[in-house]
């Protein structure tokens, strides 16, 4: 079955106002075409470098979709991946927040919007910010008192691994909470539009959970 099938029959299970991130990671720029060509309208990518390049070689194709970095971003890197990504999933401490902010008028831009990353698990190995509802308000309270240039529309998690999805429907069911409780405090300069969470193996428990973007790969690109 072709890329191009795969992603229409994938758009096809998924709620019309659910987003979709295709995650482009080892992926060649001909891939990402013909999803493109399909209709992909939001790509994600976790590494800058690699961003770059695919970004250069779609060429035209590049400008027609919404691009998402969906792996942590080092602060070194800051200035090549703002002119590349319109948004920037993976924001877990104040530091890159404001190495971000910095940096985003010299990128040519006024505000990038960006998802706070929880490590909603606590897993040691993993980015983001600790799973407590006051950590999560306090980094994003202070995002929104102190930068100018960020815009905070939601949050993000990974989740932990597990071969039955099912497990992780507790951790998605709590980061929902999360993200309802912070969006009704209606705080300035935040807006809680998209809950970033659900990948090829889960996003169907995740949609169910309240997801409204989720981040796929391996179920339209196939296994790498």
């Amino acid at each position: 079955m072709s890329i191009k099938e795969k992603y229409q029959i994938t758009r096809k299970k998924i709620p019309d106002d659910v987003t979709i991130v295709l995650a482009a990671k080892k992926r060649t720029a001909e891939e990402v075409a013909e999803a493109i060509d399909a209709g992909a309208t939001d790509i994600g990518e976790n590494y800058v470098q690699e961003a770059q390049k695919m970004y250069e070689h779609l060429g035209e194709k590049a400008n027609i979709v919404r691009w998402h970095l969906i792996g942590s971003l080092q602060k070194n890197k800051i200035n090549t991946a703002l002119p590349i990504f319109d948004v920037i999933q993976t924001v877990g401490d104040f530091g890159i927040a404001e190495g971000i902010d910095k940096r985003v008028e010299k990128a040519g831009k006024k505000v990038i919007p960006v998802y706070i990353e929880i490590n909603i698990g606590s897993e040691i190995t993993k980015y983001g910010v600790e799973p407590e509802y006051k950590s999560i308000l306090g980094l994003i309270k202070k995002i929104s008192g102190n930068l100018k240039h960020l815009k905070v529309e939601g949050l993000m998690t990974m989740g932990p691994r597990f071969g039955d999805p099912e497990e992780s429907r507790l951790y998605f069911k709590k980061t929902k909470e999360i993200f309802d409780e912070i969006k009704m405090l209606d705080l300035p300069n935040v807006s809680m539009k998209a809950l970033s969470m659900g990948m090829s193996n889960s996003y169907k428990v995740a949609i169910e959970e309240g997801s409204n973007t989720v981040r796929i790969g391996s179920a339209v690109f196939g296994e790498r």
